[in-house]
């Protein structure tokens, strides 16, 4: 078996194919580097690394072991942290955003019940935009977001909110004064498109590129917040499906909204990156599931 300093050697040396830059990260000498290598070569039986004045490359073993041993280190890593996490309990602050106003009673709720079970870890509630939601998720100004799905490329809970659909449209437009509409009439209007930081999943989900019977929508302009993109509704630049609750979180005497006789329902919850995973996210996930669904059994 391995010992964790010849496998954070060789996985560092891996990366930065340099004997002086991998000492230095691991603030050893370069000696040692060179001694723990061949070590391991010793016990592989094979070179694991090609090494000339210039250059150092992996061998085709060597790439193979390094393949293999990183998801295995980056898992133990992951177990380490968690048990560390949860001998100390849930601590420290949760950065958690909403997108679109109706969201937040429920994040208010998830943000309390949390607060009440985990009372030495703050909860910040904060709003973001369509324009920088992913981004404040990406770059960790948020912790957690409370959005709309698909939101691909992150990892989602389960689905806290359901909704049906609406077609937003101009007050003096020629259906605005329909009962209902089918998701067919988008094939007839352009509609208004979400901007281009938004995912390709979820456009494809709020404003697709053809009809349930395949006839292409024609593409209205874009805007860069929901409000934008009401703004251009009611100026007759085209239609746009969004949430029934709309109604009462954006009423404007210049906007319709027409129920959508045949669409699925939109749905909610919290999304987070994978690798940003913790024992507060976890948590604020199960109070925000148990808020939501006040028949979840509770964990003692």
């Amino acid at each position: 078996m391995l010992e964790r300093y010849e496998l954070e050697t060789f996985l560092t040396l891996a990366r930065e194919l340099h004997f002086g830059r991998t000492a230095s990260v691991l603030r050893i000498s370069t000696g040692r580097v060179s001694h723990v290598v061949k070590g391991l070569e010793r016990r592989v039986g094979a070179p694991l690394f090609e090494r000339t004045s210039r250059v150092v490359r992996l061998t085709p073993i060597g790439r193979r072991l390094a393949d293999d041993l990183a998801p295995l280190v980056a898992g133990i890593e992951d177990a380490v942290r968690r048990a560390a996490e949860s001998g100390r309990g849930v601590t420290g602050r949760l950065r958690v955003a909403f997108l679109g106003e109706w969201t937040a009673p429920l994040l208010l709720k998830a943000a309390a019940r949390f607060g009440s079970l985990h009372p030495d870890c703050a909860v910040d509630v904060v709003e973001v935009q369509l324009s920088n939601s992913r981004a404040s998720l990406a770059d960790g100004s948020i912790d957690m977001l409370f959005a709309a799905y698909p939101f691909d490329g992150m990892a989602c809970g389960p689905v806290l909110l359901t909704e049906d659909r609406v077609l937003a449209v101009a007050a003096d437009h020629s259906l605005a004064g329909e009962q209902s509409v089918s998701l067919e009439v988008l094939g007839e209007h352009p509609v208004i498109q979400y901007p281009a930081v938004t995912s390709d999943a979820f456009k494809r989900d709020r404003t697709p590129d053809r009809t349930p019977s395949g006839r292409p929508v024609p593409k209205g302009p874009a805007g860069n917040s929901f409000s934008e993109m009401l703004t251009l509704v009611a100026m007759g630049r085209g239609v746009l499906p969004v949430g029934a609750h709309s109604r009462a979180y954006y009423p404007r005497p210049d906007v319709v909204y027409v129920p959508i006789s045949d669409a699925p329902p939109i749905r909610r919850g919290l999304v987070w990156r994978e690798a940003a995973t913790t024992e507060r996210i976890r948590e604020f996930v199960r109070a925000a599931t148990a808020v939501a669904e006040p028949g979840l059994p509770e964990r003692t």
